[in-house]
């Protein structure tokens, strides 16, 4: 189960580290589709082994979401025929996936394409076919399915492994949203199921910053258009409050149009020349790009405002990037 106590602020280092880890290495999935698809999508190489089995289950805690975490470790550990047995007696899509994966390739992709044929909006489903498609080498394929994934079902972890995988050229993920403050210490101590309640019977109220705080919590879970949707209503409740704006210009980037939160956070830099959270979130989404030379600068920019806990984790940015980007 996810735990959203660093998520919402008792550990911005933690979050910080994260940024770096995704602007500058692939990992996972994107990373062994990405080496085998080189530079085209027409790649003839069929991968050996097979596909990953991936669920995205939040901080869901009931009786099928724990057999969906054991089957996807026993799949990963390659105890296939465990998952089967595991998976009995479930029928969610995510369960259909890995009963389907299990055999693999034995019938695997049929029954895949039956799923997605009956379940044509389930990023889980879509997302599987088109790995299917690629470990059976129609990268074409491969492609459409995780693009289908990204239109039907966009807010899903399921969506932004997808667009790991069509869109190459970026790091893996989103740009995250880092506010200046944390969460009171009474929500962070709560289990991560109870926290996310709280949070979003906070975000209900006409408060900016428990708005943020909620959105901050749903993009760690990767609900990209749900974290959006709460940034843009603290940035309508408080237009002139910085850190709302900026958070809704984060929540704005897509990689198929990164100009969205682009063409809201570049006026925010010349209205608000000072401001650590713009300076470090224009940094962070510039990594996105490859501007590591601008981020950089952007950067340093934040790490120059006194006072700011953002110039702080500027600094540590700048230093890791430093450190990730030396030659061994």
């Amino acid at each position: 189960m996810r735990s959203l106590a660093t998520v919402v602020g008792v550990s911005r280092r933690l979050r910080v580290a994260s940024v770096v880890a995704v602007a500058l290495a692939a990992a996972g999935v994107v990373a062994v589709v990405g080496l085998l698809l080189g530079g085209g999508e027409n790649a003839s190489n069929r991968p050996d082994g097979i596909p990953p089995f991936v669920v995205d289950l939040g901080v869901r805690t009931d009786e099928e979401a724990q057999a969906l975490r054991r089957a996807a470790t026993a799949y990963r550990t390659g105890e296939r025929g465990q998952v089967r047995t595991i998976l009995a007696g479930h029928t969610s899509l995510e369960a259909q996936v890995g009963k389907a994966l299990a055999s693999w390739p034995d019938g695997s992709r049929a029954q895949l394409e039956e799923l997605a044929r009956r379940n044509p909006r389930s990023g889980a489903v879509l997302f599987h076919v088109g790995l299917a498609r690629f470990w059976e080498g129609d990268t074409d394929g491969a492609i459409a399915a995780w693009r289908a994934t990204r239109g039907q079902d966009p807010d899903t972890a399921y969506a932004i492994r997808a667009s790991n995988l069509v869109f190459r050229n970026f790091p893996p993920g989103l740009p995250l949203f880092i506010p200046s403050f944390r969460t009171s210490p009474e929500i962070a101590r709560l289990p991560a199921s109870r926290q996310l309640t709280v949070l979003a019977r906070n975000a209900r109220r006409r408060d900016v910053r428990a708005k943020l705080l909620y959105g901050v919590a749903l993009q760690h879970l990767e609900r990209p258009v749900s974290a959006a949707a709460q940034f843009k209503a603290a940035a309508e409740l408080a237009p002139g409050n910085v850190e709302a704006q900026v958070a809704d210009a984060v929540g704005r980037f897509d990689k198929a149009r990164p100009e969205a939160a682009f063409a809201r956070l570049g006026p925010l830099t010349r209205r608000h020349r000072q401001s650590a959270t713009v300076r470090f979130h224009l940094g962070v989404m510039l990594l996105w790009l490859s501007q590591v030379e601008e981020a950089k600068r952007q950067l340093q920019l934040a790490s120059q405002v006194r006072g700011s806990s953002l110039a702080r984790e500027a600094e540590r940015l700048l230093s890791r990037l430093e450190a990730v980007r030396k030659p061994r």
